[in-house]
């Protein structure tokens, strides 16, 4: 997004009306020092205040964020473009929103893991205490059966979270 050209829309918005900065941010119930940061590109108004200012001047929020008028042919191809652009500089990436939802999956399944791991170290000592190389062989099946189903399990709660945003109560079972 072009702040500069966002500001210059707004500040031209501003100017239509015959508004002073002052009496424009006393109607928005906000200081004239934040309109001039807004109209001089240093900040974006945030997302409610958007709202407000497309309201107020009689303009669609896309065309806000464009920085000029535009024609209805030129609307539906300028939302796209600015939706992307919002994406893209979203507050959390992919690799981010992973990142959340692996830590939260392994904070919620400590206990299990911990208890899971004690076993299967237990099950390793015991075996090889009494020279039963069965049991070892065994122990280490299972906890390499166990990681990987785990793995597995995670990474399906880290996926229908961080891809689709869909985070139920029934995510936290898995």
């Amino acid at each position: 997004m072009d702040t500069v050209k966002i500001g210059k829309f707004l500040a031209e918005l501003r100017r239509e009306r015959e508004l002073t900065q002052e009496q424009l941010a006393e109607k928005l119930g906000t200081s004239n020092k934040t309109i001039s940061r807004w109209e001089n590109g240093n900040y974006m108004p945030p997302v409610e205040m958007l709202c407000e200012l497309s309201e107020f001047y009689g303009v669609s929020i896309n065309e806000l964020i464009s920085g000029k008028r535009l024609e209805e042919r030129e609307e539906k191809q300028a939302a796209e473009e600015n939706l992307k652009e919002v994406l893209s500089v979203s507050t959390f990436s992919l690799e981010e929103r992973k990142e959340f939802y692996t830590k939260k999956w392994k904070r919620e399944h400590t206990f299990e893991l911990t208890v899971t791991l004690l076993v299967l170290v237990a099950a390793l000592i015991v075996g090889i205490a009494l020279d039963k190389g069965l049991v070892v062989t065994a122990a280490a099946i299972c906890g390499f059966a166990y990681s990987v189903i785990s793995y597995n399990r995670m990474m399906g709660y880290v996926e229908r979270n961080a891809f689709d945003g869909k985070n139920n109560d029934s995510d936290k079972k898995s």
